[in-house]
């Protein structure tokens, strides 16, 4: 898993490469939150155009990561998700909970 961004105008921008698996998103989640907590962005957005694989370990982050931006006020949209990683999404029901644009 590999993860990249920048934050601009008070705009974090994440991409993630890779698996976002059980393997995977315990450390995902402590850099996006690292993120997150030094740069307190008003938006975030993550990018998932370059994962490979997401169970629902990734569900998971992306859901702790709604709620870590809400409680800052601030708003997480998802965005370029792969066909796989949003069979997930919708199967556990998040993409009703998430900001999510194809």
């Amino acid at each position: 898993m590999r993860i990249t961004g920048s934050c601009s105008g008070g705009e974090l921008k994440l991409r993630f490469s890779g698996e976002l698996d059980h393997h995977s998103a315990r450390e995902a989640m402590d850099a996006v939150s690292e993120r997150i907590d030094a740069l307190l962005p008003r938006r975030l957005t993550l990018d998932l155009s370059g994962l490979g694989f997401m169970d629902s370990s990734g569900v998971a982050l992306l859901l702790r990561t709604e709620k870590k931006m809400r409680e800052l006020d601030g708003r997480l949209v998802v965005t370029e998700v792969p066909a796989q990683s949003l069979r997930v999404l919708r199967a556990a029901g998040a993409d009703k909970r998430l900001t999510i644009r194809e």
